[in-house]
């Protein structure tokens, strides 16, 4: 799982150099009622059960000390086997939370036992759909694909997240680095395995996954990130040199079982098909799409539903821009030509050189700074922890989306990092760089991360929840906020980008539905993309295989902002209503399913 207004005695201790859980006899709700003490406990114990089986996400909290030490030294088991039996678990935990009544329990209790339900039924509604994988935000038909799978995901944990202070440290990274010889080999028994019932990824998801596979495998081992940084970060602690322990793992079982999931993927290529869409190869597609839609947008809006949401969308923003856009002396071409031709002004771009790059991040992290130090004026709690900028690791940035954030650890020692992909910075025109940050940094992505996981009167098993609407939603809600604040005054090309962000979501709506539920090619996709959203070709590609293989993930973004921005239109229609104390409601009492946001926000007026 991945945010009650009331002290919760659970509580986060500092102990040693991360955090420990404390005992618990219960949080301490606002008219709290007797069931309250028992769904408490409940749902802690499923959550510390999770975390048994999640070994780096407790290193990403801070959690790996005391009684988790030991999965310092793990990665998560990724066999067949442990993905039924988390869902089986899901199943029992539905069952014993659904048992608990909701007349017994507080409404702030009540609050916890609808989030708890909703995650619950969807993780155990996939047992229908064994071939399925969760990971992280991917919810995918497909093991390895260009976005998925232990090979994009393990290096960069080892380089941004695993703590290298102690040589017990170094011991535990090098544990891990071997432990993602064998991460390696169960993803590819299970991408056999999918392959033997005829789920195999298209050709061009395998083709961008190989790619970055043999970047991954092939070249010199001391010059992998994951090895360069964990040589770098013990030499400035003084430590001895692991690199040749660490070069030996890698040259060794970790090449070894990358060659071997290339030869698999290769197979596998060589009988797949260019149909972009699940629907010619899953079992029941209508079925496991719904299911993800369900999953991800946290509503139940049908695939047709959505789609006319999006054209919708997308005709009102098309005519907004086309104002934006004549206004600033563009008046010739569709409203899609007229933004692609900004894309290619020289005053917008930055060089596509190392140094260009780092003249871009260095536009961001003043953006970042200068938007930070404004949000006390419509939030009534700022986050304490420090936000990063990163570029996305060379050897993923082929198949990475355009930009993310990573939360930062609970007791804020490690920062929340904001990357952003720069494979070639002609993707990222000055005017659309604002709206990115404000997306990923604050007041979006980073800043309500670190404003629920700092709620230190939430329990933990609601400050780690998440639900792909609420955070994307959320996120999107922030460009509109940033633009409410006036950060767009003087930038009349920003607010253009600001509304080019909300027509590419409002686009999304349409190409992610049209690939799973209509039948459209991957080059139709990218044709709508390209002439509607006013993407460039390279990036929209990337886009457009990215929803190929999460299908429905690229829902949750505009689905959750337009019901964040419809319940904010109700509150205001309120007397007293103020900003700060709407923004409270939402952000601190973390994140949750848009159909429990609204009856929560509602019962708190």
């Amino acid at each position: 799982m991945i945010d009650a207004r009331r002290m919760n005695r659970r509580g986060v201790l500092a102990a040693g150099s991360g955090l420990a859980l404390a005992a618990a006899a219960g949080p301490v709700w606002a008219g709290a009622k007797d069931g309250d003490a028992q769904l408490d406990a409940l749902l802690d114990a499923q959550l510390q059960a999770w975390l048994d089986r999640a070994p780096e996400l407790v290193t990403g909290l801070g959690l790996d000390v005391g009684a988790r030490a030991t999965q310092r030294f793990k990665l998560a088991d990724r066999s067949q086997a442990a993905a039924v039996e988390g869902r089986d678990k899901a199943a029992a935990d539905l069952a014993a939370v659904r048992a608990v009544d909701p007349a017994s329990l507080s409404p702030e209790a009540r609050l916890s036992r609808d989030i708890a339900l909703f995650q619950l039924e969807c993780t155990a509604a996939y047992r229908a759909f064994p071939f399925h994988k969760s990971e992280g935000w991917r919810e995918s038909p497909y093991i390895v694909s260009q976005i998925g799978g232990v090979y994009s995901m393990t290096p960069d944990f080892l380089d941004a997240q695993h703590p290298v202070k102690t040589a017990q440290d170094v011991d535990a990274a090098l544990s891990r680095m071997a432990a993602f010889a064998k991460a390696l080999d169960q993803d590819t028994e299970r991408a056999e395995a999918n392959a033997a019932v005829g789920i195999v990824p298209p050709d061009f998801l395998l083709d961008g996954a190989l790619a970055q596979l043999k970047a991954l495998r092939d070249g010199q081992a001391k010059d992998k990130a994951m090895i360069r940084s964990l040589t770098r970060r013990a030499r400035e602690q003084g430590l001895a040199n692991p690199e040749a322990a660490a070069v030996a793992l890698f040259e060794g079982p970790i090449r070894q079982a990358l060659t071997r999931q290339i030869a698999a993927l290769e197979r596998h290529r060589a009988r797949a098909v260019h149909d972009a869409g699940i629907g010619t190869r899953l079992p029941d597609p209508e079925a496991y799409y719904a299911l993800n839609l369900k999953t991800y947008t946290t509503t139940a809006y049908s695939a047709d539903e959505i789609h006319r949401i999006g054209r919708d969308q997308v005709a009102e923003l098309t005519g907004r821009l086309d104002g934006l856009l004549k206004a600033q002396g563009y008046t010739k071409g569709t409203v899609g030509e007229r933004v692609a031709a900004l894309n290619r002004e020289p005053r917008f771009l930055f060089a596509n050189t190392d140094a260009g790059r780092a003249e871009l991040l260095a536009y961001l992290e003043t953006e970042m700074a200068r938007v930070r130090a404004r949000m006390p004026e419509v939030f009534a709690t700022v986050p304490r922890g420090g936000f990063e900028i990163r570029r996305i690791p060379v050897e993923i940035e082929g198949g990475a989306p355009g930009g993310y954030a990573s939360a930062g650890s609970l007791d804020g020692t490690r920062p929340g990092i904001y990357y952003i992909n720069l494979k070639d910075t002609a993707d990222w025109p000055r005017w659309s760089l604002r709206t990115l940050t404000y997306h990923e940094a604050a007041p979006g992505h980073l800043f309500q991360g670190a404003l629920a996981r700092e709620a230190g009167d939430l329990p933990l098993y609601r400050r780690l929840t998440g639900f792909s609407a609420y955070s994307e939603g959320w996120g999107l809600y922030a460009e509109r906020l940033a633009d409410e604040m006036g950060f767009y005054d003087d930038d009349p090309f920003g607010r253009i980008g600001y509304l080019q962000s909300f027509l590419f979501r409002a686009a999304r709506l349409v190409v992610d539905t049209g690939l799973h539920a209509k039948g459209w090619s991957r080059e139709e996709a990218i044709r709508y993309m390209t002439a509607t959203a006013a993407e460039p070709e390279n990036r929209a590609a990337r886009e457009i295989e990215r929803y190929c293989a999460a299908p429905g993930q690229a829902c949750a973004y505009k689905l959750g902002e337009i019901e964040i921005a419809r319940l904010r239109a109700e509150a205001e229609r309120r007397r007293g209503f103020s900003l700060k104390t709407f923004h409270d409601r939402v952000v601190m009492s973390g994140p949750m399913p848009m159909t429990v946001l609204a009856s929560h926000l509602n019962a708190s007026t």
